[in-house]
């Protein structure tokens, strides 16, 4: 429940930025810069971790029933009281996640510092607990696009299909699972929450599939076709895992991010769709994972970033292409010492049903 490795660090960055308090904030979408400290899936709308100087642990939940649940420390389950209580306190105080609190929240605390990015950055490199969990993530990540794979068929509603597969993976020790899904292959819009849209013979079915264990997501991306996929489909699948391949390829401790995204961009430059790399037609070419399925650093040739071992991300070069519409292709990966590895154990194929 106490991350105490973390803890360690923590206090370290406390000393090396000479902060007094540091709080770690969560609501009820964003828990992971609490959970990063303790690692307790809360359900009330807020809670508050705080840690001094000394090391102390403690926390301010919204909820009475969350306040009996952390048993790690001492918690309140009077959100303004404890929140009063804190800011009662002497001393500089910084807050990773301010930019997510509300401003009633901030208020009482005196010129508070915001710690949010130098929280991120210890959170990227992930501790053998962390990878531990992360794998177990993967391979539920596996499983799940299994059962999607043998669950769809055509005449079936998109919710339907991934109502068949959340209950699969919460079955199976998923906390939680966020999932996108499109189908038909010819929109430009990419994937979104599942409709009532039934699948038909010569779809194309892409998902993004981001099971959560223990706090922790790992992802897959995958392209299935029902039926025999056309020739546009294959030439476009293969131009997918080519770019795939060449972030896996290229990532290593040292290199930048936005170059990682680079190398996937210029295997579509290669072929003539350099135009499909922007933002008209895809978001980004992967991002971190963890304890928040969409972690910065974003894979994008715009974002300076130097990849750390022990880093965990996705890259997926996901796009719209005119060849066959959108479609995606990605695997979680660990930067290992002298380059990556996937978590992920799927077959690297467009899937037919």
């Amino acid at each position: 429940m106490l991350n105490q490795d973390r803890l360690s660090q923590l206090k370290d960055l406390m000393a090396e930025r000479g902060w007094d308090l540091l709080l770690f904030y969560g609501h009820s979408w964003r828990k992971d810069f609490f959970r990063c400290l303790i690692n307790v899936n809360f359900s009330g709308p807020h809670a508050l971790a705080a840690v001094d100087r000394s090391g102390e642990v403690s926390a301010v939940m919204s909820d009475a029933w969350d306040a009996e649940v952390v048993a790690a420390c001492p918690a309140s389950a009077n959100f303004p009281h404890g929140l009063g209580q804190l800011a009662s306190r002497r001393g500089s105080v910084a807050i990773a996640g301010v930019e997510m609190m509300e401003t009633r929240f901030v208020r009482p605390f005196s010129n508070p510092v915001s710690a949010t990015l130098a929280v991120e950055e210890i959170r990227r490199v992930k501790t053998p607990r962390e990878m531990e969990l992360m794998r177990k993530a993967a391979r539920l990540a596996d499983r799940g696009y299994q059962q999607f794979a043998k669950t769809i068929a055509a005449g079936m509603k998109e919710y339907e299909l991934v109502a068949e597969v959340e209950a699969f993976l919460k079955s199976n020790g998923a906390e939680d699972n966020f999932m996108l899904i499109a189908s038909g292959g010819t929109e430009v819009t990419g994937m979104k929450p599942p409709t009532e849209r039934r699948f038909q013979w010569g779809d194309s079915v892409t998902t993004e599939l981001t099971p959560q264990v223990d706090g922790y997501w790992a992802q897959i991306c995958r392209t299935l076709v029902l039926g025999e996929p056309s020739a546009e489909q294959r030439e476009s699948f293969a131009i997918f895992s080519e770019a795939q391949k060449a972030a896996e390829d290229f990532l290593r401790p040292g290199v930048n991010i936005s170059d990682l995204a680079r190398v996937q961009n210029d295997v579509f430059r290669k072929y003539g769709y350099g135009e499909y790399t922007g933002p008209k037609y895809t978001r980004v070419r992967g991002h971190g994972l963890g304890l928040h399925c969409d972690e910065n650093p974003y894979v994008l040739e715009d974002v300076n970033y130097t990849v750390k071992e022990g880093m965990t991300l996705i890259a997926h070069p996901n796009t719209y292409l005119p060849l066959s519409g959108y479609m995606v292709f990605g695997d979680s990966l660990v930067v290992t010492a002298n380059g990556c590895a996937s978590l992920n154990q799927t077959e690297r194929k467009l899937f037919e049903k």
